[in-house]
């Protein structure tokens, strides 16, 4: 296979949107933490403030306008926010470059399923945003 074939240069792609997302969500993770210790160093110091912290019920952003909300002040559980929905969207975009991948090699049985299953991915987060 030479470096300029499509199909391997879709695959480096895909690789790299895996990688990439990945890395990059581990360090919004990361840097949310480190700000949540920053902004409150008590957690450090008392095991009933961390408990507080890890705790079910804690101040933890549930919808996109509050992620924006904290990230505007520099909110730690903003950051982990962010990252973490950067991780469920890597796969998601992941499918989306495969469709466009199978639709310039012009197969169309992989377009559709791969479609599909996208279908389904965005289904099953409107569900669970309703459920």
């Amino acid at each position: 296979m030479r470096g300029d074939d499509p199909v391997r240069r879709f695959e480096l792609i895909v690789s790299g949107i895996l990688r990439g997302g990945v890395v990059a969500s581990l360090a919004l993770v990361l840097a949310g933490v480190v700000l949540m210790f920053v902004h409150h160093p008590q957690y450090l110091r008392s095991s009933a403030d961390l408990h507080r912290l890890t705790h079910p019920g804690v101040a933890f952003p549930h919808t996109l306008a509050e992620v924006g909300r904290g990230l505007k002040v520099g909110q730690g559980h903003a950051v982990v926010a962010v990252g973490l929905i950067l991780l469920i969207l890597t796969p998601i975009l992941r499918v989306a470059v495969s469709i466009l991948a199978f639709a310039v090699q012009r197969d169309r049985p992989f377009v559709v399923i791969t479609s599909l299953v996208l279908a389904i991915l965005i289904t099953s987060f409107l569900l669970g945003k309703a459920g």
